[in-house]
């Protein structure tokens, strides 16, 4: 049963209001159903159809920034991966930092309650390995990530052209190489990468990590510092925290994500005073006040304040209904 419902709520992951080709949900139960009977469940892949609303016009700036084209340089291995689910969920942590370049070496997948008969990898025909619907479910968008990887039989063939290669690592190795941390690397990778050098970022099996002849291979060593009393990340975790360092430090723009200023004029901020002046006096708020010396006050603050014309009009529209009940109650 349990198994049942980890196999809907995947499955629900899939489904969207706005579907070509939707099932109704009764039908979609039936054919999970169908497919635990046959040993795997059935999945189909849905193009999801934009709500209209979401094409509203807003108030933030359409034009979005391009990526650096030196990512395209930065390529992420995975060595003797397990569990399909963290395949995918790297693939989405990479395409979410502007990367796309991803190798999966040797992989030695799992039976999982989504896979119950993982694909074997075949080191003679790597090419012909083909990934499990359940990678690409937690892949979400970023299927072509996984599409468009290599699969490599080793980890020297997957590093064959590259010039740097960083070593992910959560444990002392006795090797020459310093250990740093992603902040402290990846000012150097980007260098190399804005040259036109292949650099690769290596991340071991979840279990057991890179192995001592995998780390040799590479001339670079990286280590996420954290809790030295519990020391654990998931697999695609640890992709999310070096991919996130290396975006953040390409200094990318975030102009698309910010709000258009429509700074107020002086004249609408005088106007806006004025307004804010006839409405204070109408309900007796300068009694025992001096209004000049108050108004100016405001006129300055208002002036001050980096007031928008949205601030404006929100302010007006108050004063307008003040006003429209203390006429209305005389």
């Amino acid at each position: 049963m349990v198994f049942f419902l980890i196999q809907v709520k995947y499955a629900l992951m899939r489904r969207t209001r706005h579907t070509r080709g939707c099932q109704s949900f009764p039908m979609l139960l039936k054919n999970i159903s169908d497919g635990m009977v046959k040993g795997r469940l059935k999945t189909k892949r849905w193009r999801i159809i934009p709500d209209s609303r979401t094409n509203r016009k807003q108030n933030m700036t359409s034009e979005k920034p391009a990526l650096p084209a030196y990512l395209d340089n930065i390529r992420i291995i995975l060595t003797r991966t397990s569990h399909p689910a963290n395949i995918g969920s790297a693939a989405r942590a990479m395409k979410t930092m502007g990367l796309h370049k991803l190798t999966i070496v040797a992989p030695n997948l799992m039976a999982t309650p989504m896979t119950e008969n993982p694909p074997v990898f075949d080191p003679e025909h790597p090419q012909s390995f083909k990934l499990p619907e359940e990678s690409f479910i937690l892949a979400s968008g970023a299927a072509d990530v996984l599409e468009n990887a290599t699969i490599a039989a080793s980890l020297d063939e997957a590093l064959a052209d590259t010039t740097i290669a960083c070593a992910l690592t959560s444990r002392r190795r006795e090797i020459t190489a310093p250990l740093q941390t992603p902040r402290d690397l990846v000012p150097e990778l980007l260098q190399a990468a804005n040259r036109g050098e292949k650099v690769t970022l290596v991340f071991g099996n979840e279990t057991f990590g890179l192995s001592i002849e995998e780390v040799q291979a590479c001339n670079r060593l990286m280590t996420i510092n954290g809790n030295p009393d519990y020391f654990s990340l998931n697999l695609a975790q640890a992709v999310q925290v070096v991919c996130y360092e290396i975006f953040s430090q390409t200094d990318s723009p975030m102009t698309h994500l910010q709000q258009e200023d429509h700074a107020a004029t002086h004249e609408q901020i005088k106007g806006m005073v004025a307004h804010m002046e006839s409405v204070m006096n109408d309900i007796g708020f300068f009694n025992r006040r001096n209004g000049e010396r108050l108004m100016r006050r405001m006129q300055s603050l208002f002036g001050r304040a980096n007031t928008q014309t949205e601030d404006i009009d929100i302010l007006r529209g108050f004063f307008n209904t003040v006003s429209h009940r203390i006429h209305k109650k005389d």
